[in-house]
């Protein structure tokens, strides 16, 4: 077995753990830092629309010798607007200008073809109007809306309302760090990006419903045993799932990284940082808030519940009791056992690292010492 195939092995079993539910408030912390951080920049420095949602016209380009300053200053000038101008793969250009009508995409085209010498024909010139980006933008927002209300709806049945609480805040947090950082880099915000940002959440909520599922599971019948509390249990969800959570992780940001830096930074391809900057960025933020948001924040809200809180005083009172009688009665740093259904686990120790093993059921009961005649 692998080294990592070993510690998933380790940390599904207990033998090895990380109290991620100990130091949630160190993650919320993080979490509202970055989350502050991406607001401030969505309001200082807004959005960078693109075309299809403000409207304007797009200029492809065949191969040209001219820089991309040269073009952009040539766009400009013949424009009286602003121009984005991304060099393609192919020495190809495509420069997009906003709040351009009919006539006045015919002039540009012409003064373009002059400027980067090439034929006027040979420069394919798209126009996009601004209610059809409003279309679009609208539609968006209306799939977001019914997204969330699904998954609410679904983790409220498949699970428990507090479940799907989390989760949304999880997704929320997704988004909004997403946006984020578009509007702290000044990437275009295209259907692509759109497009990239509904993708995540469902990423994102993969590893949610994995660790809940897991904790769901191993959580059955808790309040029939005084080992463990559920902040315990719900800490070796984390840990159990952790390795398959990062393989997943690891394996889809590998290709959205190779789409951001080589498709769109080394070969210019800039309209693959429309979609792959969204992946990317929104890949990472669901992985971090599906293992330090959602499952502490289901913690916190299901120790609230008192069934729950009188078993947490149960637990500590136990292990206190313990302490003072001069047991090992330590509070594990992690669940390592799951309690059975419909028995008590009462007498049973709680142990941090390897299992110890049980004494021999019935060994010398009812029998005086000495050897067997």
């Amino acid at each position: 077995m692998s080294k990592l195939g070993n510690l998933g092995a380790r940390l599904y079993h207990g033998e090895v753990g990380y109290d991620f539910i100990g130091k949630r408030k160190i993650w919320y912390a993080v979490s509202i830092l970055i989350t502050i951080t991406a607001i401030v920049g969505l309001a200082v420095r807004g959005l960078n629309m693109g075309i299809e949602f403000e409207g304007g016209a797009v200029f492809n380009t065949p191969k040209t010798t001219v820089s991309v300053a040269r073009a952009e200053e040539s766009a400009e000038k013949a424009s009286g607007h602003d121009a984005i101008v991304q060099k393609l793969g192919d020495d190809a250009m495509r420069i997009q200008i906003a709040g351009v009508d009919i006539d006045k995409s015919d002039q540009i085209k012409k003064a373009l073809a002059s400027d980067l010498d090439v034929k006027a024909e040979e420069i394919n010139a798209d126009l996009v109007g601004p209610s059809w980006g409003e279309q679009v933008a609208n539609k968006a927002w209306q799939g977001l809306a019914i997204f969330m209300v699904l998954v609410v709806i679904y983790l409220a049945i498949a699970f428990e309302w507090r479940m799907a609480l989390a989760a949304l805040i999880a997704l929320i947090h997704d988004i909004t760090i997403t946006v984020g950082v578009y509007a702290l880099v000044g990437f275009e915000v295209t259907p692509g990006t759109v497009i990239g940002l509904l993708t995540i959440l469902g990423y994102s909520l993969y590893d949610t419903v994995v660790v809940f599922d897991s904790l769901k599971e191993q959580s059955k019948d808790i309040t029939k045993q005084t080992r463990f509390t559920y902040s315990e249990i719900a800490n070796r969800s984390i840990n159990g799932t952790l390795v398959r959570s990062i393989n997943t992780t690891v394996v889809a940001l590998l290709p959205v990284a190779g789409l951001l830096f080589i498709g769109g930074g080394a070969l210019g391809a800039g309209m693959l940082n429309d979609i792959s900057l969204s992946l990317f960025v929104g890949l990472a933020a669901g992985a971090y808030s599906s293992i330090f948001i959602a499952t502490p924040l289901v913690a916190d809200l299901k120790e609230r519940e008192p069934q729950l809180k009188a078993l947490k005083k149960r637990v500590l009172a136990k292990r206190a009791s313990a302490a003072a009688k001069g047991d090992s009665a330590e509070a594990p740093e992690y669940a390592d056992a799951e309690p059975r259904d419909g028995v008590s686990d009462d007498a049973a120790p709680a142990v941090v690292g390897p299992r110890a093993q049980p004494a021999s059921r019935g060994r010398g009961k009812g029998r005086p010492s000495g050897k067997r005649r």
